[in-house]
Protein backbone atom coordinates (compact mmCIF):
# COMPACT_ATOMS: atom_id res chain seq x y z
CA UNK A 1 0.00 0.00 0.00
CA UNK A 2 1.47 3.59 -0.90
CA UNK A 3 2.11 5.76 2.20
CA UNK A 4 -0.56 8.24 3.38
CA UNK A 5 1.01 11.93 2.75
CA UNK A 6 2.54 13.90 5.20
CA UNK A 7 4.73 16.53 5.93
CA UNK A 8 7.52 17.93 7.90
CA UNK A 9 7.80 21.18 8.65
CA UNK A 10 9.67 23.92 10.97
CA UNK A 11 8.09 25.62 13.83
CA UNK A 12 10.82 28.62 14.16
CA UNK A 13 11.50 30.56 16.99
CA UNK A 14 11.55 34.16 16.71
CA UNK A 15 13.42 37.15 18.95
CA UNK A 16 12.07 40.65 19.48
CA UNK A 17 15.26 42.86 18.70
CA UNK A 18 13.22 45.76 19.88
CA UNK A 19 9.77 45.90 21.67
CA UNK A 20 8.52 49.37 22.92
CA UNK A 21 5.00 49.99 24.54
CA UNK A 22 3.28 52.56 23.79
CA UNK A 23 -0.34 52.85 25.73
CA UNK A 24 -2.19 50.52 27.01
CA UNK A 25 -5.82 50.43 24.83
CA UNK A 26 -9.80 50.29 26.80
CA UNK A 27 -9.62 46.43 26.49
CA UNK A 28 -6.48 45.97 27.90
CA UNK A 29 -4.24 44.78 25.36
CA UNK A 30 -1.06 47.30 25.36
CA UNK A 31 0.29 48.62 22.04
CA UNK A 32 3.36 48.31 21.04
CA UNK A 33 6.46 48.26 18.32
CA UNK A 34 8.64 45.82 17.93
CA UNK A 35 10.82 44.16 15.40
CA UNK A 36 10.57 40.27 14.77
CA UNK A 37 12.98 38.70 13.40
CA UNK A 38 13.34 34.36 13.17
CA UNK A 39 15.72 32.09 13.60
CA UNK A 40 17.07 28.48 12.30
CA UNK A 41 16.28 27.00 15.63
CA UNK A 42 13.09 25.81 16.61
CA UNK A 43 10.37 23.34 16.83
CA UNK A 44 9.26 20.58 14.08
CA UNK A 45 5.58 19.40 13.15
CA UNK A 46 4.85 16.24 11.27
CA UNK A 47 1.69 16.42 9.85
CA UNK A 48 -0.91 13.98 7.70
CA UNK A 49 -4.71 13.51 7.03
CA UNK A 50 -6.87 11.57 8.47
CA UNK A 51 -9.94 10.98 6.84
CA UNK A 52 -12.65 10.60 9.82
CA UNK A 53 -12.02 14.41 10.65
CA UNK A 54 -10.17 13.93 13.88
CA UNK A 55 -7.46 15.96 15.43
CA UNK A 56 -4.65 14.14 17.43
CA UNK A 57 -1.84 15.72 18.56
CA UNK A 58 1.07 13.84 20.26
CA UNK A 59 2.83 13.77 22.37
CA UNK A 60 0.41 15.73 25.08
CA UNK A 61 2.58 18.64 26.74
CA UNK A 62 3.29 18.78 30.15
CA UNK A 63 0.29 21.36 31.92
CA UNK A 64 -1.60 21.69 28.19
CA UNK A 65 -4.93 19.96 27.76
CA UNK A 66 -4.98 19.60 24.32
CA UNK A 67 -7.96 21.12 23.09
CA UNK A 68 -6.26 24.13 24.78
CA UNK A 69 -2.83 23.35 22.39
CA UNK A 70 -2.57 26.56 19.95
CA UNK A 71 -1.74 23.54 17.58
CA UNK A 72 -4.97 21.74 17.81
CA UNK A 73 -6.89 24.88 17.90
CA UNK A 74 -5.59 26.02 14.60
CA UNK A 75 -6.17 22.81 13.34
CA UNK A 76 -9.75 23.08 14.37
CA UNK A 77 -10.64 27.04 13.02
CA UNK A 78 -9.12 26.01 9.66
CA UNK A 79 -11.43 23.07 9.26
CA UNK A 80 -14.36 25.30 10.11
CA UNK A 81 -13.53 27.77 8.24
CA UNK A 82 -13.06 25.66 5.32
CA UNK A 83 -15.66 23.83 5.91
CA UNK A 84 -13.45 20.40 5.85
CA UNK A 85 -13.85 16.97 6.65
CA UNK A 86 -10.35 15.36 6.60
CA UNK A 87 -8.36 15.50 10.73
CA UNK A 88 -4.83 15.28 10.96
CA UNK A 89 -2.59 13.63 12.74
CA UNK A 90 0.17 15.75 14.36
CA UNK A 91 3.22 14.75 15.87
CA UNK A 92 5.60 17.32 17.80
CA UNK A 93 8.97 17.62 18.36
CA UNK A 94 9.57 20.18 20.70
CA UNK A 95 12.77 21.92 21.45
CA UNK A 96 11.80 25.95 22.36
CA UNK A 97 10.81 26.31 26.00
CA UNK A 98 7.44 27.06 26.98
CA UNK A 99 6.58 30.47 28.45
CA UNK A 100 10.13 31.75 27.08
CA UNK A 101 9.37 34.80 24.77
CA UNK A 102 10.48 32.82 21.59
CA UNK A 103 6.84 32.48 19.86
CA UNK A 104 6.76 28.50 20.00
CA UNK A 105 3.10 28.10 20.38
CA UNK A 106 2.28 30.80 17.62
CA UNK A 107 4.62 29.30 15.61
CA UNK A 108 3.30 26.32 16.42
CA UNK A 109 0.25 27.16 14.96
CA UNK A 110 1.22 28.99 11.99
CA UNK A 111 2.79 25.93 10.88
CA UNK A 112 -0.19 23.92 11.70
CA UNK A 113 -2.21 26.31 9.28
CA UNK A 114 -0.01 26.73 6.56
CA UNK A 115 0.60 22.90 6.67
CA UNK A 116 -2.90 21.72 6.73
CA UNK A 117 -3.75 24.21 4.22
CA UNK A 118 -1.21 22.36 2.16
CA UNK A 119 -2.27 18.68 2.72
CA UNK A 120 -5.63 19.59 2.86
CA UNK A 121 -5.87 21.45 -0.50
CA UNK A 122 -7.51 24.65 0.34
CA UNK A 123 -5.29 27.52 -1.27
CA UNK A 124 -6.22 29.77 1.40
CA UNK A 125 -4.25 32.67 0.79
CA UNK A 126 -1.32 34.04 3.48
CA UNK A 127 -3.95 37.10 4.08
CA UNK A 128 -6.93 34.81 4.88
CA UNK A 129 -4.64 32.65 7.20
CA UNK A 130 -2.83 35.45 8.90
CA UNK A 131 -6.56 36.50 9.74
CA UNK A 132 -6.96 33.27 11.33
CA UNK A 133 -4.10 33.17 13.16
CA UNK A 134 -4.43 36.43 14.78
CA UNK A 135 -7.63 34.73 16.23
CA UNK A 136 -5.55 32.28 18.01
CA UNK A 137 -2.86 35.17 19.18
CA UNK A 138 -0.86 38.23 18.45
CA UNK A 139 1.95 36.55 17.22
CA UNK A 140 0.57 34.20 14.88
CA UNK A 141 0.48 36.34 11.87
CA UNK A 142 4.12 37.68 10.96
CA UNK A 143 4.67 33.30 10.97
CA UNK A 144 2.15 32.92 8.81
CA UNK A 145 3.28 35.33 6.77
CA UNK A 146 7.04 34.58 7.23
CA UNK A 147 9.50 37.49 6.75
CA UNK A 148 10.66 39.56 9.50
CA UNK A 149 8.92 42.63 10.34
CA UNK A 150 8.31 46.08 11.82
CA UNK A 151 5.24 45.33 13.95
CA UNK A 152 2.72 47.84 15.45
CA UNK A 153 -0.93 47.46 17.09
CA UNK A 154 -0.99 44.55 19.43
CA UNK A 155 1.95 43.12 17.27
CA UNK A 156 -1.04 42.51 14.17
CA UNK A 157 0.66 45.14 11.82
CA UNK A 158 3.33 44.29 10.17
CA UNK A 159 5.54 45.46 7.50
CA UNK A 160 7.98 43.25 6.25
CA UNK A 161 12.13 44.86 7.30
CA UNK A 162 15.21 43.48 6.21
CA UNK A 163 17.73 43.03 9.59
CA UNK A 164 21.01 42.37 9.95
CA UNK A 165 21.66 38.31 10.34
CA UNK A 166 24.08 38.48 13.32
CA UNK A 167 24.58 34.71 15.24
CA UNK A 168 22.97 34.45 18.67
CA UNK A 169 23.08 32.96 21.63
CA UNK A 170 20.12 32.20 23.17
CA UNK A 171 19.84 31.48 27.02
CA UNK A 172 16.74 29.74 28.99
CA UNK A 173 17.29 30.60 32.66
CA UNK A 174 14.58 27.60 33.77
CA UNK A 175 12.12 29.76 34.50
CA UNK A 176 8.42 29.89 33.16
CA UNK A 177 7.38 33.60 32.87
CA UNK A 178 3.63 34.76 32.76
CA UNK A 179 3.12 37.35 30.26
CA UNK A 180 -0.19 38.19 31.94
CA UNK A 181 2.08 39.14 34.65
CA UNK A 182 4.54 41.49 33.64
CA UNK A 183 1.54 43.11 31.64
CA UNK A 184 -0.34 43.59 34.72
CA UNK A 185 2.45 44.84 36.50
CA UNK A 186 1.96 48.10 37.76
CA UNK A 187 5.93 49.31 37.12
CA UNK A 188 5.89 48.32 33.66
CA UNK A 189 6.80 51.18 31.30
CA UNK A 190 3.65 52.08 29.13
CA UNK A 191 4.58 55.25 27.61
CA UNK A 192 7.41 55.47 25.25
CA UNK A 193 7.00 57.87 22.85
CA UNK A 194 6.28 55.98 19.66
CA UNK A 195 8.85 56.12 16.87
CA UNK A 196 8.77 55.57 13.18
CA UNK A 197 10.00 52.43 11.14
CA UNK A 198 12.86 54.41 9.39
CA UNK A 199 13.98 55.87 12.80
CA UNK A 200 14.27 52.15 14.82
CA UNK A 201 15.64 51.01 11.16
CA UNK A 202 18.66 54.08 11.11
CA UNK A 203 19.54 53.41 14.64
CA UNK A 204 20.45 49.87 14.18
CA UNK A 205 20.90 46.97 17.04
CA UNK A 206 22.93 49.30 19.07
CA UNK A 207 20.18 51.75 20.05
CA UNK A 208 17.19 49.45 20.39
CA UNK A 209 15.37 48.03 23.79
CA UNK A 210 12.77 45.86 25.62
CA UNK A 211 10.60 48.57 27.86
CA UNK A 212 9.32 45.06 29.48
CA UNK A 213 13.11 44.05 30.52
CA UNK A 214 13.31 46.17 34.13
CA UNK A 215 9.86 44.42 35.01
CA UNK A 216 10.98 40.89 34.36
CA UNK A 217 14.00 41.62 36.32
CA UNK A 218 12.28 42.80 39.37
CA UNK A 219 10.03 39.54 38.89
CA UNK A 220 12.36 36.54 38.21
CA UNK A 221 15.43 37.08 39.62
CA UNK A 222 16.59 34.18 37.31
CA UNK A 223 16.02 36.10 34.69
CA UNK A 224 18.60 39.47 36.25
CA UNK A 225 21.41 36.48 36.57
CA UNK A 226 21.09 35.61 32.80
CA UNK A 227 20.86 39.05 31.59
CA UNK A 228 23.39 40.03 33.94
CA UNK A 229 26.02 37.39 33.07
CA UNK A 230 25.35 37.57 29.32
CA UNK A 231 25.63 41.39 28.84
CA UNK A 232 28.82 41.32 30.63
CA UNK A 233 30.10 38.71 27.57
CA UNK A 234 27.91 40.90 24.28
CA UNK A 235 25.29 43.12 23.71
CA UNK A 236 22.60 41.57 25.58
CA UNK A 237 18.47 42.04 25.81
CA UNK A 238 15.10 39.95 26.83
CA UNK A 239 13.04 38.99 24.10
CA UNK A 240 9.63 39.26 24.48
CA UNK A 241 8.91 38.92 28.03
CA UNK A 242 11.04 36.45 28.81
CA UNK A 243 12.15 34.22 29.66
CA UNK A 244 14.89 34.14 27.28
CA UNK A 245 17.48 36.51 26.87
CA UNK A 246 20.20 36.67 23.55
CA UNK A 247 23.27 37.66 22.71
CA UNK A 248 24.37 38.92 19.61
CA UNK A 249 27.57 38.34 17.89
CA UNK A 250 29.10 38.77 15.17
CA UNK A 251 30.53 35.38 13.92
CA UNK A 252 29.85 31.72 14.26
CA UNK A 253 32.96 31.25 15.95
CA UNK A 254 32.35 33.75 18.70
CA UNK A 255 28.91 32.39 19.23
CA UNK A 256 30.01 28.83 19.77
CA UNK A 257 33.09 30.30 21.77
CA UNK A 258 30.41 32.30 23.89
CA UNK A 259 28.17 28.64 23.96
CA UNK A 260 30.38 26.67 25.35
CA UNK A 261 31.41 29.13 28.22
CA UNK A 262 27.38 28.96 28.89
CA UNK A 263 27.32 25.47 29.05
CA UNK A 264 30.02 25.31 31.04
CA UNK A 265 28.66 27.83 33.94
CA UNK A 266 25.55 25.17 33.49
CA UNK A 267 23.02 27.64 31.63
CA UNK A 268 20.55 26.05 29.49
CA UNK A 269 21.69 28.24 26.10
CA UNK A 270 22.05 26.99 22.57
CA UNK A 271 23.07 28.98 19.44
CA UNK A 272 21.31 30.07 16.47
CA UNK A 273 21.50 32.20 12.80
CA UNK A 274 19.39 35.38 12.96
CA UNK A 275 16.92 35.02 9.62
CA UNK A 276 14.91 37.13 7.33
CA UNK A 277 13.01 34.44 5.64
CA UNK A 278 10.87 31.48 7.76
CA UNK A 279 12.53 28.74 7.18
CA UNK A 280 8.94 27.67 6.95
CA UNK A 281 8.35 29.16 4.40
CA UNK A 282 11.51 28.20 2.36
CA UNK A 283 10.23 24.39 2.90
CA UNK A 284 7.01 25.15 1.51
CA UNK A 285 8.04 27.74 -0.97
CA UNK A 286 5.54 30.00 0.14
Amino acid sequence: MPESPHLTLPAPAKLNRLLLITGRRPDGYHELQTLFQFLDHGDTLTLAPRADGQVRLTPTLHGVAPEHNLIVRAARLLQAEAGCRLGAEIHLEKRLPMGGGLGGGSSNAATTLLGLDRLWGLGFDLDRLAALGLSLGADVPVFVRGHAAWAEGIGERLTPVDLDTPWFVVIHPGVTVSTQAVFGAAQLTRDTLPITMARALQGGASSWRNDCEATVRELYPEVARALDWLSSRAPTMLTGTGACVFARLQSKGEADRLLAEATRHHWQAFMARGLNCSPLHAVLGR
